[in-house]
């Protein structure tokens, strides 16, 4: 009795005035975005340890969406940044004898420095120690209190500091830790110690929301992508969810955002980390709609996916706040098909594999080797094969065999030929040809799904099938013939390869951006050509400026050691 008279009394205190919490959950929050405005958010990143590969990959991944869009016309937002808050931040502090927000400090900085290593496009950075992040979060739980969705009880459970959750009883297993060769209790998702937990907290009521999520996620096409999450997230759902401890006691984890109106309580990390979506659009939304939010493509590994998949959205049902249109999460990385470990010594820092790789190589073999559905093995030596035989091989060599001075490239009269050859096809052309004209129309249901390594897959095909033709066609010998019908067919076989080339390379632009602009640079195709709507055959050197190819292109991808 008591304690529901001391939560009433702190409801009281919290809650803001109803009738602004009514008329931003109903009006601003609800008004739909600007059709033109898409938004991608990465995940905000741990600061206990530096980056590694995976968290590039995830960058990367990110910003590969985020320049597709951009190349469809949209206005587009990325949003980064780094969790903070913690049990487990606030111990790591204390062992490091620190002082915990410059510990913070320290590594936020590498995250953000990681950010520019990858060539990210001007993401939108948060700190959950930022001042405008703790407004948001203190806002939104309000409103969850004055929408009668938070309530104090007691919880008991298995917890994990590693990952700052609540596991039940068929969550965990006993089992032996091979680190300390002792038993213990362990989450079965993610392999991390957990210990037996009881006390008083604030709890969501996320059991209500189990039927609405389940709708949300079958009615909604590869809003939870790839399959493999969909249904396990609809496993959980369908297995019954309970109510979720949202706040632990300030004895035991000071380090955070207190509850609004309870100093005694400190908000649950997750539930302050995942309004960190809405804090870098503006939320709270006062005079005006959103700009971006919600977020097009959410961008997470695996191994978060309940929390962004049922617990966000859970979330912003209680807030009357629009739902994600899409939760993508991705597979991890593995080296020697072992999970990734210091112990282990099996580790890659990004920093030193792009300086030895160098960034547009390191992008492309991530997103061509990395995982959606499985987990993709990260290996020197794989690296070294998609640098040599596709962007060096097949890619540059291509733009280099065709693109020589003395075969005489007509490029100004490519846009003519281009349309010429959309209905006049040789029969010695007609496997490219419909390789080159489906090209576009193949790759982006893929590239809509996230699954840019098998779109690219495609450019390649067709850019094999581009250098047997021109193998087959020999330009080097129709230059030295004097026949005019040889000299038309040379500028054909020519304007097929250099087409394979300009295409592939608006395909590869989200993912090399630095070196496909430089080989489009090359081979004379206008910036203003540089568009989704480009990428479609003969739909190239269309601008009426004299055009001119620039020597050097079998430099862009130097041999790598």
């Amino acid at each position: 009795m008591q304690a529901c008279t001391r939560f009433l009394n702190y409801a009281a205190r919290a809650r803001p005035r109803s009738g602004l919490i009514r008329r931003l959950s109903t009006t601003a929050a609800l008004r739909e975005k600007d059709a033109d405005k898409y938004y991608v958010t990465q995940p905000i990143f741990y600061v206990n340890s530096v980056p590694h590969i995976g968290h590039f990959y995830t960058v990367v991944l990110a910003d590969v969406i985020k320049r597709y869009a951009g190349m469809q016309g949209k206005s587009t937002k990325m949003s980064a940044g780094t969790d903070e808050h913690g049990l487990k931040i606030q111990q790591a502090a204390e062992r490091a004898n620190r002082d915990t927000l410059s510990f913070c400090t320290q590594y936020s900085n590498r995250f953000r420095d990681l950010q520019a290593a990858a060539n990210a496009d001007s993401p939108d950075f948060i700190r959950t120690t930022d001042p405008r992040h703790r407004l948001a979060v203190e806002h939104f739980w309000n409103l969850l209190v004055d929408r009668g969705y938070i309530y104090k009880g007691e919880h008991s459970g298995w917890y994990s500091v590693s990952d700052e959750a609540f596991y039940t009883e068929l969550q965990v297993e006993e089992r032996v830790d091979p680190a300390t060769d002792k038993r213990g209790m362990f989450a079965i998702e993610s392999g991390q110690p957990v210990e037996w937990v009881s006390e008083v907290n604030y709890k969501f009521k996320l059991s209500e929301f189990r039927d609405r999520l389940i709708e949300w996620i079958e009615d909604g096409q590869d809003v939870v992508y790839p399959e493999i999450r969909r249904n396990e997230v609809l496993s959980w759902l369908r297995a019954g969810i309970d109510d979720l401890s949202v706040s632990r006691p300030r004895s035991r984890l000071k380090w955070g955002i207190p509850v609004p109106g309870d100093d005694e309580h400190t908000i649950y990390v997750w539930v302050d980390a995942l309004v960190n979506y809405a804090t870098v659009d503006g939320y709270p939304w006062t005079d005006s709609k959103p700009s971006f939010f919600p977020p097009d493509v959410q961008v997470v590994g695996k191994d978060i996916v309940r929390f962004h998949a049922v617990y966000w959205p859970a979330l912003l049902m209680a807030a009357g706040l629009a739902l994600p249109k899409r939760i993508l999460a991705h597979a991890h990385w593995t080296m020697g098909s072992q999970k990734m470990s210091k112990s282990k010594g099996n580790v890659a820092d990004p920093f030193e594999d792009i300086e030895r790789y160098g960034l547009d190589t390191l992008r492309y073999f991530m997103i061509r080797n990395g995982g959606i559905s499985d987990d993709g093995d990260y290996a020197t030596d794989e690296v070294l094969v998609r640098h040599r035989k596709d962007l060096a091989g097949q890619l540059a060599n291509l733009a280099a065999r065709c693109s020589s001075e003395r075969l005489g490239v007509n490029i100004d009269g490519f846009a003519v030929l281009g349309r010429k050859l959309q209905s006049d096809i040789d029969s010695r052309d007609v496997t490219l040809h419909g390789m080159l004209a489906e090209l576009a129309d193949k790759a982006k249901p893929l590239f809509d799904k996230g699954e840019f390594g098998r779109g690219l897959g495609l450019a390649f095909d067709v850019l094999a099938e581009a250098n047997r033709h021109i193998t087959e066609n020999e330009p080097w010998t129709l230059v030295k013939s004097s026949d005019p019908e040889e000299q038309i067919r040379l500028q054909v076989v020519l304007f097929y390869s250099l087409e394979a080339v300009r295409l592939a390379s608006l395909l590869l632009l989200p993912t090399i951006p630095e070196k496909a602009n430089r080989l489009l640079d090359h081979i004379a195709v206008d910036k203003s050509e540089r568009l989704w709507a480009n990428a479609r055959f003969g739909a190239g050197w269309q601008t009426p400026e004299p055009k001119k190819l620039l020597p050097g292109v079998a430099t862009l991808f130097p041999k790598l050691a």
